[in-house]
């Protein structure tokens, strides 16, 4: 009976090894096909942001004319207007307001300037999109700039679920008319809650440049 029994333990303990192994070979497609996975969405990716770079040089090429400048972030950028004698840009802390408006690489008008005013926006403390949130920073008071922006920069895979599609590039045209500390801004709606607000006359945007629009 003893022999028995220590043979029916032996049993059972082969049993449950044989049944770990079987366990953990089933497991191994799943770690395979998780790696396959991730190497072609790499593969995708790769292509993707190869095609929207193609479309990008081809708009610089055609406007040659056009000094476009490369950022550190992988958009392009050029000057419509440039200010030469400010040396402040925006930094976290500060709110910029600023016009802009969005087009497809080949000049169509997605959003116009005047759908998308007014633009007030604290500088590193809001989600708007990413091109905008690097490029604004570069600007100074005055300038306006031509930005072309791959999708990453932009609205990425899901667009903007309205009039941006999937993966698109933009040509955004961004006028940073100004930029003031935080404090003061908060401390100029508090004198406006309690005075009339004076009329202010419209500003006027004084080219330090000749304008070099893109064409497409």
């Amino acid at each position: 009976m003893k022999n028995n029994h220590a043979l029916a333990i032996v049993l059972l303990l082969a049993l449950l090894i044989s049944s770990c192994k079987q366990h953990q070979e089933a497991r191994r497609p799943i770690s395979q096909a998780s790696g396959s996975f991730m190497k072609k969405s790499i593969a995708r990716n790769k292509k993707l942001i190869s095609g929207e770079e193609a479309q990008i040089d081809a708009v610089i090429r055609r406007n040659s004319n056009i000094k476009f400048i490369a950022s550190t972030k992988g958009y392009w950028y050029s000057y419509i207007t440039k200010n030469t004698l400010d040396t402040l840009t925006p930094k976290k802390g500060d709110v910029a307001f600023f016009d802009y408006e969005l087009k497809d690489l080949k000049g169509n008008v997605i959003y116009s300037e005047v759908e998308l005013r007014p633009q007030i926006y604290y500088v590193d403390k809001q989600n708007i999109m990413m091109g905008l949130r690097d490029g604004i920073k570069l600007m100074h008071k005055k300038e306006k700039v031509n930005f072309l922006f791959n999708s990453h920069m932009g609205f990425g895979y899901h667009g903007d679920n309205k009039k941006i599609g999937t993966n698109q590039p933009l040509l955004c045209i961004v006028t940073l008319r100004d930029f003031i500390p935080e404090a003061v801004y908060k401390k100029q709606n508090e004198i406006k809650t309690t005075s009339p607000a004076p009329v202010s006359k419209p500003e006027v945007i004084t080219e330090t440049t000749p304008k070099d629009t893109v064409t497409q």
